[in-house]
Parts: C-alpha cells; sequence; structure tokens
C-alpha cells in the first residue's frame, strides 16, 4: 500500500491550515476586542438593572444571552491563538454602571443600547472582519440577535411602562 496518497492528504491539510494558523490584522483584532468589550458592557449594564430591580424580563433573559455571546467570542480568541483580554467590569478596572432610577428607564436605555450594538457590528465590526468568515458569522449572529431578540424583548418592555 502506497503512502504517498495520504502524504498528500495531509500536505493538503497543512496547507489549509486550523484558524490559528492564519494571523489576524490589527483591524480584525480591533474589532474582536470591540465585541468582545461590548458584550462585556451590555452584561455589566443588565447586570446592575438586576440587582437593583430583581429578577426582571427581560433582562433576565438577556444577560445569559450576552454570556453567551462573550463565550463565542472567546472561542475565537482561542482559535487563532491569541490570549482574551482581561474583563475590567471583573477586575475593577472599570467602574460598573448604575442602574436607571426605573425600570421603564432600564427597558429605554436596552433600546439604545441594542440599537448602537447593531449599528456598531454593520458600520465597524462586521467591515473589520470581513476576510475572517468564521469570525464574521460569529458577529453576524452576536448582531442579529440584537435585532430580532433583545430589540423586540426591550420595546415590549418598554411599552408595559
Amino acid at each position: 500500500m502506497s503512502k504517498l496518497p495520504i502524504a498528500v492528504a495531509l500536505v493538503g491539510l497543512l496547507a489549509a491550515g486550523p484558524a490559528w494558523s492564519k494571523s489576524l490584522t490589527a483591524e480584525a483584532r480591533s474589532a474582536l476586542d470591540a465585541a468582545l468589550q461590548d458584550e462585556r458592557h451590555a452584561e455589566a449594564v443588565y447586570d446592575a438593572v438586576l440587582r437593583k430591580f430583581g429578577d426582571v424580563r427581560p433582562f433576565s433573559n438577556i444577560i445569559v444571552a450576552e454570556r453567551r455571546h462573550q463565550a463565542m467570542l472567546i472561542d475565537q480568541y482561542k482559535a487563532y491563538g491569541i490570549s482574551v483580554p482581561d474583563n475590567g467590569y471583573a477586575t475593577g478596572a472599570l467602574t460598573a454602571p448604575v442602574a436607571p432610577a426605573t425600570l421603564a428607564e432600564a427597558c429605554k436605555i436596552g433600546i439604545e443600547a441594542e440599537i448602537a450594538n447593531r449599528d456598531l457590528y454593520d458600520r465597524t465590526l462586521l467591515p473589520a472582519v470581513a476576510a475572517y468568515p468564521d469570525i464574521a458569522q460569529i458577529m453576524q449572529r452576536l448582531r442579529d440577535a440584537s435585532e430580532e431578540n433583545h430589540l423586540p424583548a426591550f420595546r415590549r418592555c418598554a411599552s408595559r411602562g
């Protein structure tokens, strides 16, 4: 049995290479950092709301999604073999956000935050990672979650007063 087909296949696999064999441009790395920071900030804001008002929807559901989004982004750091930035909210390097006076205000802030998040992905983050389909796919999912899931939930929250 010839070893040549196995060697040819192995060379083909090595040529394609894993994600981490392709380095990120400074722009793509900055976009990944900004996306992670944005997700961490959202978690911190929603955590402040939950601490002030208790286990209220949609904050109790969306904070779980924000944590899941962070995990998806962190997986990309790992795939590219780069270190994950510290969470400034967890280390105390960043000041935790303060919840607004009312739950209605919190819902309005949620609307504004999710619109800003969607726009950040559309205008800045997705274009910066266009050459990295794996990262772009994750970011597109996060962007869509803001527009299709979180934004409607906060609008329903605001309409309840």
